[in-house]
């Protein structure tokens, strides 16, 4: 059902926890499943120099949060954007196409914070 990586990713999550002094922090929830994820991140130079998650959800909820962290890890704000969930699918070897849904929090959390950041940037100017 789930790959290796998927499996990986859930039973040894990366990244996990808060970054208390965030640039950036986005919220996405699914109200059919009732996952939720949470995701902050850190920038320097226009790049995410640190990113954590908090999930509640399935395996593949957690999978997709940490398996997200670590594709944007050191990418600008524009290459982090252009992150889909399909990609995030991809870098976990697939997921069950009843769990695809579990890809799009992951996505939409990341481009929350990025969003978030890049409002709290304009506020300062």
């Amino acid at each position: 059902m789930y790959s290796e990586k998927v499996m990986d990713h859930f039973q040894h999550p990366r990244n996990v926890g808060e970054i208390p002094d965030a640039d950036g922090v986005g919220v996405e929830g699914n109200a059919r499943c009732g996952d939720i994820m949470k995701i902050w991140i850190k920038v320097e130079d226009g790049r995410i120099v640190d990113v954590k998650f908090k999930t509640f959800g399935c395996a593949a909820a957690v999978a997709t949060s940490s398996m997200i962290t670590e594709l944007v890890k050191g990418k600008t704000l524009d290459e982090a954007e252009a992150i889909t969930n399909k990609s995030v699918a991809e870098a976990l070897d697939g997921l069950p196409p009843i769990k695809m849904h579990c890809s799009n929090l992951a996505a939409d959390a990341l481009k929350n914070a990025i969003a978030d950041y890049r409002a709290k940037k304009l506020q300062s100017v």
